[in-house]
């Protein structure tokens, strides 16, 4: 009797155990991005272990099982086998189903087993990252974490990709990156359910793959002698060598380690623009052979200099931009040049795609040239655009013949699109609705939500970049389907795609940081439902990413944690009103006014902070009551002008209205970001303004802020003057400033001080002159953020 009692005592005891350590999980630990189509979460729980089977049925489910076996094996210490028989319980299992559609899976997990259904390969390996992301972060580590359990809730996913083309675009061409890098990439692509990696190979300022017929390709075009320092036009060039390429066997190596992952490696080789780099190597695909290569504001390399003067005139391009120097139309050499290469590319890439850019082909040379204007009359083509037109047909029917097809960017369009040519639109959507109208598939890709090499947080925050600014939350309300298109048009919708152009983009970690975490946004907009889309619950799941990129060693940036402000006025009060947020929604900011320093006794945002004197602004965002991240540091300067009435003698451009009428005395000063809401421009016109300041003051300074980014086209005025009146009718000048033009690679804030004799005014005039024509003979932009008057 009594052994009968401890052993009922031994089984209650091990019950009791086994249920405390049974894990309750709610929706909100479901945190997988992209967000599957349909789940249904139920009680219990799978825990893998060592004695956890994988129940593969030929050599593919054995190789993706393989992947998170060895995640396993790094992270937990133990290696869960593969076996092609199932046993009672404590495996997973793979399951074939031909309804399903392709690339969709369905997920069900019960105590103790776990099933992947799916029609194709695709699906299995969608199905096992699934696993991977319900799995607790620590899954990515690659030493042996403790005291984690290893367990996912039991639940039936049904999930399938909203769009079939799900893409990344790695410019490797004027940045080269590695094969490791490529491949490093190709995991990150596959962990989303992202399925193309659009390659852009080659471009004016790199030729980066092997073509066996033409050596000198990559014997000369991938190699650059130098590249300009800071932003365009560069303040020097570096005289570094920039190199590198993929040999072919290289290609093939990335295309079959890609194709395991589901993902498609597809080429890019830009034709008939961006071809410097194949003109340096054979300069018989020039129009102009015998016209030497320039580079931008005399930046060029003192290793390509010294080759000119020996006679090499063709170089590879070392700054950035769009080069007249093309690919020659009315030379039969350069169709055999292209179709020679083509020739070589196409059985590399198994994709049944080829992208041929066609994008920014200026056209100088080719309105002068004696072949293309022979070819313009033989063809009875209209013009050079319809010239261009003939050019891309021309390759299009010779991929064609190969059993391929042309992706081309939206430029295509012009003169007549290819008969079978997919668009990709990256200027805006208009060049995709065109296409779909027209009966052509698309792939959308504007830049407004699609260009990875624009800033994600504030610019001044940012590494140097092209500039631009495209938080996260931007990313995630991308949709390539417009809302004008009609059902039908929608269908030619292949999907969309993320673009990382590499100019200012030298390593790999700034590649990494440009790409992530928004990828993850791009990756759900292009797989979840529309319908599932909600900006607070994606940004709850960002958190888990993130603790999975701090575990793979990923450098994603962390600037949507970044604390912003938008500033509004009363003019009545004369007072204004700062509001600070960052991109996650019901963060813990808290802020301090004056020099206290932010600790935990910040005082906690929950409403506009209202100014009426000069103030130090300071604010963190807050976890576990400690402030974490970059503190935001703003000065608000009050001053005798603040929120009057503002007349505007010259109207500022619609496309820089900064925060309106009141933007110029408003106390908020702009970022290097233009597109801030804080800047007024003018294009070519001088800025004119007159401020009422209600009553008579006594003022001795006036000061204008500015910036320049002469990449962009945006100079320094070249002077300002002040003016005064007591009446509003006759003013008097008081003061002025000569800004002589230098020239400045680098985006720069400057405030411009004009300080006088003290005089009594009611009005303050001020004029600031435009610079009107840039060096190169652009139009000029001029910004001014603030005018303070003291």
């Amino acid at each position: 009797m009594k052994i009968v009692h401890q052993l009922l005592i031994a089984i209650l005891i091990t019950i009791f155990y086994s249920c405390a350590k049974q894990k309750v999980f709610t929706e909100k630990d479901i945190q997988i991005i992209p967000k599957p189509a349909e789940l249904q979460l139920s009680e219990g729980s799978f825990e893998f272990s060592e004695n956890t089977k994988f129940v593969v049925a030929n050599d593919f489910q054995k190789e993706i099982s393989k992947a998170l076996i060895n995640k396993f094996e790094m992270a937990a210490g133990w290696k869960p086998e593969i076996s092609d028989v199932a046993p009672k319980s404590n495996y997973v299992q793979f399951n074939v189903d031909d309804t399903l559609k392709d690339e969709a899976y369905q997920l069900t997990v019960n105590n103790d087993n776990i099933t992947i259904t799916a029609k194709d390969n695709a699906g299995f390996i969608y199905g096992l990252e699934t696993i991977r992301q319900l799995l607790p972060a620590a899954i990515e580590s690659e030493i042996i974490v403790s005291n984690i359990e290893w367990v996912i809730p039991t639940l039936v996913i049904k999930d399938q990709p909203r769009f079939q083309y799900r893409g990344l675009m790695l410019d490797v061409s004027r940045h080269f990156f590695n094969v490791d890098y490529v491949k490093k990439t190709i995991d990150r692509l596959a962990m989303l359910k992202m399925n193309v990696l659009h390659l852009h190979l080659v471009d004016d300022q790199g030729w980066r793959i092997e073509i066996k017929k033409y050596p000198k390709l990559t014997e000369v075009g991938a190699y650059r002698n130098g590249t300009i320092v800071g932003h365009f036009p560069g303040t020097e060039n570096n005289n570094k060598i920039e190199e590198g390429y993929y040999t072919q066997e290289e290609i093939k190596d990335i295309v079959v380690y890609a194709t395991k992952r589901n993902v498609t490696i597809i080429p890019e080789i830009e034709l008939p623009g961006h071809s410097s780099a194949a003109i340096a190597a054979y300069p018989y695909l020039s129009c102009f052979p015998e016209e030497p290569t320039t580079v931008p504001h005399n930046m060029m390399s003192k290793t390509s200099k010294e080759l000119q003067e020996k006679g090499q005139v063709k170089v590879v391009q070392e700054s950035w931009g769009v080069f007249k120097d093309i690919y020659c139309a009315g030379k039969e050499d350069t169709f055999t040049f292209l179709e020679d290469v083509l020739s070589e590319v196409l059985p590399l890439f198994p994709s049944k795609y080829i992208h041929i850019g066609g994008d920014e082909a200026i056209k100088p040379h080719w309105e002068i040239c004696p072949n293309c204007q022979k070819r313009i009359k033989e063809e009875g083509l209209k013009d050079e655009h319809e010239l261009q037109s003939y050019f891309i047909k021309r390759i299009e029917n010779f991929v064609n013949s190969k059993g391929k097809k042309i992706i081309g960017w939206d430029e295509i369009l012009e003169g007549g699109l290819a008969p079978q040519a997919t668009v990709m639109s990256w200027r805006g959507t208009k060049g995709g609705i065109e296409a779909a109208e027209q009966g052509h598939d698309v792939i959308m890709t504007p830049g407004t939500h699609c260009y990875f090499d624009h800033c994600q947080g504030p610019e001044n925050e940012e590494p140097l970049s092209i500039g631009g600014y495209l938080p996260i939350s931007k990313v995630y309300q991308f949709d390539p389907v417009v809302e004008t298109m009609s059902p039908e048009e929608a269908k030619h919708v292949l999907g969309g795609q993320a673009n990382l152009w590499s100019e200012y983009i030298p390593t790999t970690e700034q590649s990494e940081y440009m790409i992530f975490p928004r990828l993850a946004a791009m990756a759900e907009a292009l797989w979840s439902p529309k319908g599932s889309r909600d900006w607070n619950d994606f940004s709850s799941r960002l958190e888990t990413i993130f603790k999975r990129y701090d575990y793979l060693g990923t450098n994603y940036a962390k600037s949507a944690y970044l604390i912003t402000s938008k500033v509004t006025v009363d003019l009545d009060k004369k007072a204004i009103y700062i509001s600070l947020k960052n991109e996650f929604p019901n963060s813990d900011i808290r802020y301090v006014l004056g020099d206290k320093p932010i600790d935990e006794t910040a005082t906690k945002y929950t409403d506009s902070i209202k100014l009426n004197e000069t103030t130090i602004v300071k604010a963190s965002l807050f976890k576990n009551n400690k402030p974490v991240g970059k503190v935001f540091t703003d000065t608000i300067k009050f001053h005798n002008a603040v929120a009057h009435k503002v007349e505007y003698l010259t109207p500022y451009n619609d496309s820089y209205k900064g925060a309106g009428d009141f933007g110029m005395v408003n106390t908020i000063r702009g970022t290097k970001n233009t597109h801030d809401g804080q800047w007024q421009a003018w294009l070519v016109d001088d800025m004119g303004v007159i401020i009422d300041l209600d009553e008579k003051q006594t003022i001795q300074q006036v000061t204008v802020g500015s910036i320049e980014s002469q990449g962009y086209g945006i100079y320094f005025p070249t002077a300002i003057k002040v003016y005064v009146s007591e009446d509003g009718s006759a003013y008097k000048e008081v003061g002025n400033v000569d800004c002589p033009l230098e020239i400045n690679p680098n985006a720069e804030l400057k405030d411009f001080k004009i300080n006088f004799k003290p005089v009594k005014a009611k009005f303050v005039k001020v004029i600031a002159t435009n610079l009107k024509t840039t060096p190169i003979g652009d139009n000029a932009w001029l910004f001014v953020d603030e005018i303070l008057v003291n």
